[in-house]
């Protein structure tokens, strides 16, 4: 079997074994993961099933600032901090939403092309992964920092609309691009949730995020393609219209917010999870025999019946001890030995 056709039998609820799994690391945890194993190709003995390619805004550092990157979306990210990977908003470039004169930069397809056509050259057996990261609410606030625009939510409704229909309209052109290729999935990154339910509110998340959610995974439906939406946090409350309008599957479930054997029991048999291995209270702080035990229990709950994939919640972030991934590579790779049985 492929590793391309174990994903597509997830997905499609259909018992697989061994279960396909993919971790992710920030910089600071694979420098440390390296040299612990002694070898920075130590992923290399794991299987990947996922080739995949993310476009968030290509970020180059600015000559005069070491430390601060600016995007294609005009963005300043400064990385001087504790978050070298992604770094923090260095000022808001739309500073009143109803008054602006900002335009999204020219959709750079040449370039998009180039990145396509290597993802697809280097697929191999995988399952292809193409996707957006920002992908809505994140790219509006990115822009106009995220208190202008939860405060135009209620002050300038119109505003933001308008703003987000210039996002979509944007984000829409490059998934047209990325459609043309032989890709399996279309990914959207959007942090929608918080540690106890969603930012901003269903109401709000419905009037303002929604139909332009909808408007995104309408084009890779009518494709034939899957729908991977990524968002941190509790979404708990849209996660039935988010398959009602074409979710595939979700990342990342964070089992600290979400009872998985109570979700997968009620809405598993119409969506699919991808995470469930906690990057904020399992991997930073247990050993690595409790890292394998609950390792094997979250993948035998949601693995039952296909609809997983097993993954951290997140890229492994730098407070991760080394032994703790290597103990669940181990079970990733061994599942029959160290007692998944789905």
């Amino acid at each position: 079997m492929t590793q391309r056709q174990m994903v597509l039998d997830a997905l499609n609820h259909r018992r697989v074994f061994p279960i396909p799994y993919q971790v992710d690391y920030t910089w600071q945890e694979y420098k440390k993961v390296a040299a612990y194993t002694g070898s920075s190709s130590f992923m290399d003995a794991y299987t990947s099933c996922f080739a995949a390619m993310y476009y968030s805004g290509r970020t180059r550092e600015i000559p005069d600032r070491p430390g601060f990157f600016i995007d294609d979306y005009g963005v300043v990210w400064n990385r001087t901090g504790a978050d070298r990977d992604i770094g923090v908003i260095d000022h808001p470039i739309i500073e009143d939403i109803e008054d602006h004169h900002y335009t999204l930069p020219e959709v750079d397809e040449v370039k998009l092309r180039e990145e396509m056509e290597k993802l697809i050259a280097n697929r191999g057996d995988r399952f292809v992964v193409a996707g957006i990261g920002f992908s809505m609410f994140e790219r509006a606030w990115t822009l106009c920092s995220m208190e202008n625009v939860l405060m135009a939510m209620i002050a300038s409704p119109e505003a933001l609309d308008q703003l987000l229909n210039d996002i979509c309209e944007y984000h829409l052109k490059l998934i047209r691009i990325m459609l043309e290729y032989d890709v399996d999935v279309i990914y959207f990154g959007d942090d929608w949730g918080q540690q106890k339910g969603l930012i901003m509110g269903k109401p709000h998340w419905m009037r303002f995020i929604y139909t332009q959610m909808k408007r995104l995974y309408a084009e890779v439906k009518a494709k034939g393609k899957y729908v991977l939406q990524h968002s941190c946090g509790d979404i708990h409350e849209i996660l039935p219209e988010l398959v009602d309008i074409g979710l595939d599957c979700y990342q990342t479930f964070q089992p600290e917010i979400y009872d998985i054997q109570q979700v997968k029991d009620t809405i598993g048999d119409r969506l699919s999870f991808w995470g469930a291995i906690s990057t904020q209270q399992l991997l930073p702080f247990a050993d690595p025999e409790t890292v394998q035990k609950e390792t094997v229990r979250i993948m035998n709950i949601l693995g039952k019946n296909g609809g997983y994939i097993a993954s951290p919640t997140h890229a492994v972030p730098g407070d991760v001890p080394p032994e703790n991934i290597m103990a669940m590579l181990e079970v990733f790779a061994n599942q029959e030995k160290f007692g998944v049985s789905i």
